[in-house]
């Protein structure tokens, strides 16, 4: 695996640490600014309200652009929005600062997964977005309970200030190590025009489908399972950091698993972890107020929620061959329209005096119909016997030139007959 892939995931981590770390300063975070649980939580939503809206927006506006510039600014304003997220002095600004930042981090994601797919062979994308993804498996292990310590300790503030720190050593590592590419010019220039056809495949709709129920499955408990470790668990507070390190552990053992089986077994993978969350999701349900199988469950939880990660990136991939930079752009938006509807509907249930112990059952509702969208997909690929692949530009210029009416196809890698991602 290049260098240059890992340094991607180092990056991820200072991400990836802010992204999460609000799961385990929403008690602080709320009595310092005057609101609700929920409300605070809809600070995570933020988040993933930017990443959905930043993603192909940023993508398709930095098509054209040298990459390893384009990661290096995205680093420098997400820096700056979390400076900004540690001097705000109201909810207000704090919910803006957060949207900033996901804005940079969407592309961030976006470019960096095009450039991670685009080092490795076709049949090593998985594990290279494996590696990217265990950027996050680490956020979570170290960084977001890391986060929740400086929130008890030296205020929630001060989480911000260390991710400020991390992302400025995330881009001297990209500026440092990450292969300078040229703008391609002539045929070989990207045209939005050209990639935006990914969109008239249903296998495309289909797997962000399930991404996005994946995603929303899974954070929909994990945005509140601090709280849930405390109301309903009766845990103390200082237990909480240790619980996330623990969802951080089997995360990043899911990511590794994950990505070194889906290549070979992609639909599996998927249905597999998808399935498994499913179980953990109610189980927890069922136990909450159990501490032990509060803490047992968040540790499985990590596990099948990121066992699936690879799988799902590497779908969106071998469907969008020719177009990597909005493919990855693509399926980041719909983990976050994942993470946005999660979170929200979390709050909802608690709004409603149902309980943290309905917030799982809501999340084993989502990744019950994520099920549902994976077996679809298996069914439509097994039909179709075949992906369809959007043309190149290169490819779109020659149909246009002999007035075909036809687009270019590629088969897709063979997952063909496996249900095994």
């Amino acid at each position: 695996m290049p260098l240059a892939v890992y340094v991607l995931g180092l990056s991820v981590f200072a991400l990836g640490t802010s992204e999460f770390m609000l799961s385990g300063l929403l008690q602080p975070v709320a009595r310092d600014m005057g609101v609700s649980i929920p409300t605070a939580g809809l600070l995570i939503s933020a988040f993933a309200i930017g990443m959905v809206v930043g993603a192909p927006v940023l993508a398709a506006a930095t098509l054209r652009l040298p990459r390893r510039t384009t990661l290096m600014a995205l680093l420098a304003v997400f820096g700056l929005g979390q400076i900004a997220g540690a001097l705000a002095p109201s909810y207000g600004v704090l919910f803006a600062s957060r949207v900033v930042s996901a804005l940079a981090c969407a592309g961030f994601w976006a470019v960096g997964a095009a450039v991670a797919v685009s080092l490795v062979p076709v049949g090593a994308r998985a594990k290279a977005m494996a590696v990217m993804v265990g950027g996050l498996s680490i956020a979570n292990i170290a960084g977001v309970p890391a986060g929740a310590f400086l929130g008890q300790h030296a205020g929630w503030r001060a989480a911000f200030w260390a991710v400020a720190g991390l992302s400025a050593l995330g881009l001297v590592g990209v500026a440092a190590l990450v292969p300078r590419t040229e703008v391609p010019t002539g045929d070989d220039q990207p045209r939005l025009r050209a990639e935006l056809r990914i969109y008239r495949d249903p296998q495309v709709w289909l797997a962000l489908a399930a991404t996005a129920l994946s995603g929303g499955a899974v954070f929909c408990l994990f945005s509140y399972l601090g709280p849930l470790l405390t109301d309903v668990s009766g845990l103390d507070e200082g237990w909480v950091p240790t619980v996330l390190a623990l969802f951080g552990v089997g995360a990043l053992l899911g990511t590794v698993i994950g990505g070194r089986i889906a290549d070979a077994h992609l639909f599996g993978t998927m249905f597999g972890g998808i399935v498994a969350s499913t179980v953990v999701l109610s189980a927890l349900a069922l136990t909450a107020h159990s501490p032990f199988a509060a803490v047992a469950l968040a540790l499985m939880l990590g596990f099948t929620a990121f066992f699936t990660a690879p799988a799902l990136n590497a779908r969106m991939f071998n469907l969008a061959n020719a177009a990597p930079t909005l493919a990855g752009a693509t399926n980041t938006s719909a983990f976050n329209i994942g993470n946005t509807v999660g979170p929200w509907l979390g709050g909802l249930v608690i709004d409603a005096g149902w309980g943290y112990p309905a917030v799982a059952w809501t999340g084993a509702a989502l990744a019950g119909t994520g099920v549902v969208a994976t077996a679809v997909a298996v069914r439509v690929h097994r039909a179709t016997g075949s992906s369809r692949i959007i043309a190149t530009s290169a490819d779109s210029l020659e149909e246009a030139a002999h007035g075909s009416a036809h687009h270019a196809a590629h088969h897709a890698t063979h997952d063909s007959a496996r249900v095994s991602r």
